[in-house]
C-alpha cells in the first residue's frame, strides 16, 4: 500500500471542508472525493487501483450508485461479500482501515 499522511480519523473528517484532499494515498483520496459528493472522481481513481483494496472500494462505490451485480462482482474481486449495513458505515469503516494501514 503507498503511504498517506498521518491524519486520524477525525482529521480526515475536517479535511472535507476544504477544495482539494490533503496528501493522501489513492484509496483514501476516492473515499475523499465520494464523501466529497463527486462519485466520479471517487470512481475513476479506484477503477485504476489494481489490487484488492482498490476493488473494495470500487465494490462500495457501485453499492453507492445502486449497482448491485457490478458491486458484488468487484465485492468477490476484493475476496469480500456486500456487507449488510449502511453506506456511511461502511465508508467510515474502509476510512478507518485505510487511516490505520497508513494507505
Amino acid at each position: 500500500m503507498n503511504r498517506s499522511s498521518d491524519l486520524n480519523y477525525d482529521q480526515f473528517l475536517l479535511s472535507l471542508n476544504n477544495d482539494h484532499p490533503p496528501e493522501l494515498s489513492v484509496y483514501l483520496e476516492s473515499l475523499w472525493y465520494d464523501k466529497k459528493g463527486d462519485w466520479d472522481k471517487a470512481h475513476q481513481i479506484a477503477q485504476d487501483i489494481p489490487d484488492k483494496w482498490g476493488s473494495w472500494i470500487h465494490a462500495y462505490l457501485h453499492r453507492v450508485e445502486g449497482d448491485e451485480w457490478n458491486s458484488n462482482y468487484w465485492y468477490s474481486r476484493a475476496g469480500k461479500i456486500m456487507p449488510s449495513i449502511s453506506l456511511s458505515d461502511e465508508w467510515e469503516t474502509l476510512v478507518k482501515y485505510f487511516l490505520e494501514q497508513k494507505g
